[in-house]
């Protein structure tokens, strides 16, 4: 039975939660990370070297990283609707899993870690501030691509695509201490995205 490593809570063990229950796989979930397990451990670092979650266990095999572990999901459970096999199409659909991995990393270390939760060393002013800002850019962006298509983000279908970006998308309305301005079609995407249960189970569940 596939094993996941990492606790409930985070980000990025959140996205593999929401791909597994979409997929309707049986697996095993541990808590590891802040609050829970420590990931500096050798049997832990055995698996994942980073010291990072999530981590996810197929047999004797240890796949870290959580786009990769979606994108070896989707795929070990030939799962095409999701992550399509022709070319192009596999490019529109991780173009927006890339974009999410390098362009929201520091916005939401800086809005949610630091502006929300008031963590170190995120907490810093000029940090938060920066990152308040670089979010709202972020989301306009989504805004656009959504209004000029969709009603998903690789087109018609819910795809991997979706996975990444309607995490942040939740954040986004989640949070408390942001400025937001009008977005209709982000907010029509993320009450689509809210009548499936996988989402609601998982990211929209009263956790930001």
């Amino acid at each position: 039975m596939l094993k996941l490593l990492g606790r409930h809570n985070a980000f990025n063990v959140r996205k593999v939660l929401w791909l597994l229950a979409e997929l309707d796989l049986p697996f095993e979930q541990e808590d590891w990370g802040r609050d829970f397990r420590s990931t500096a451990v050798p049997e832990f670092l055995a698996l994942n070297p980073l010291g990072t979650v999530p981590v996810l266990l197929d047999g004797p095999h240890a796949i870290r990283e959580s786009h990769v572990i979606l994108r070896y999901l989707a795929t070990r459970q030939g799962a095409g609707a999701l992550y399509p096999s022709a070319a192009l199409a596999r490019a529109q659909v991780e173009q927006w899993m890339d974009w999410v991995a390098y362009e929201m990393t520091q916005p939401m270390r800086a809005a949610y870690l630091g502006g929300e939760l008031g963590l170190h060393p995120w907490d810093n002013p000029w940090f938060v501030s920066q990152g308040r800002a670089e979010y709202a850019a972020k989301m306009a962006v989504l805004e656009a691509a959504l209004a000029r298509g969709g009603p998903f983000l690789a087109g018609a279908a819910f795809t991997l695509a979706d996975i990444p970006a309607g995490f942040v998308v939740h954040r986004w309305f989640s949070m408390r201490q942001v400025a937001r301005q009008p977005l209709p079609a982000l907010a029509a995407y993320y009450e689509r995205l809210s009548e499936r249960p996988a989402f609601r189970q998982h990211i929209r569940n009263g956790l930001p």
